[in-house]
């Protein structure tokens, strides 16, 4: 299938889908914790991008790369400066893009999205940030290459560059319960 076709697919349920290489993936619906720390980094995106128009910040936003017409994915958080047209469906020309890992998106997240998000030009950093534990990672654009900086603990700070934010991960974290650690 190509995006254009998987734009104009409806099931006729209210199921959350990506494309990833042609084929139509369910995604789970997200967790409130998830949901909690994604609001919470909207907000503080918001406030930071304010008088900065036409940059926005966008939620459950459809990503493509340029050089795939078979793959539309759906990030958690993103901020772009394009204008948009208004039956635009997805956005080219992401700056930063934010996926907040859960149980269920952390493998895909890390291992496949994380790789294609880099190869859109566009792109400066990409968040990931952890539902579960006080844990981000930021990738950021240098040139050609990506610096990763890792970010954990509640004295850790989170800051990104593409839109000017400092995060302390305590005040970001705050109130967010932590499952019960497995018994080894």
């Amino acid at each position: 299938m190509t995006i254009d076709e998987f734009l104009e697919w409806d099931d006729g349920t209210d199921t959350r889908y990506e494309l990833w290489g042609g084929v139509i993936v369910a995604m789970a619906p997200p967790m409130p914790m998830h949901g909690r720390l994604a609001s919470r980094l909207i907000r503080r995106l918001g406030a930071a991008l304010d008088g900065r128009a036409p940059c926005d910040v966008y939620t459950e936003a459809g990503i493509v790369r340029p050089d795939r017409n078979d793959t539309l994915y759906v990030a958690d958080i993103v901020v772009s400066c394009e204008v948009l047209q208004p039956d635009e469906r997805v956005l080219r020309e992401p700056l930063l893009i934010v996926e907040v890992l859960s149980p269920s998106t952390g493998i895909s997240d890390t291992q496949i999205k994380l790789a294609d998000y880099r190869s859109i030009p566009s792109v400066q950093e990409i968040l990931l940030i952890d539902s579960q534990a006080l844990f981000a990672e930021v990738h950021r654009r240098d040139g050609e290459r990506w610096v990763t900086e890792i970010v954990r603990g509640g004295d850790g700070t989170l800051t990104l560059d593409s839109v000017p934010v400092r995060l302390a991960m305590a005040q970001l974290y705050e109130g967010i319960p932590f499952p019960e650690p497995r018994p080894r």
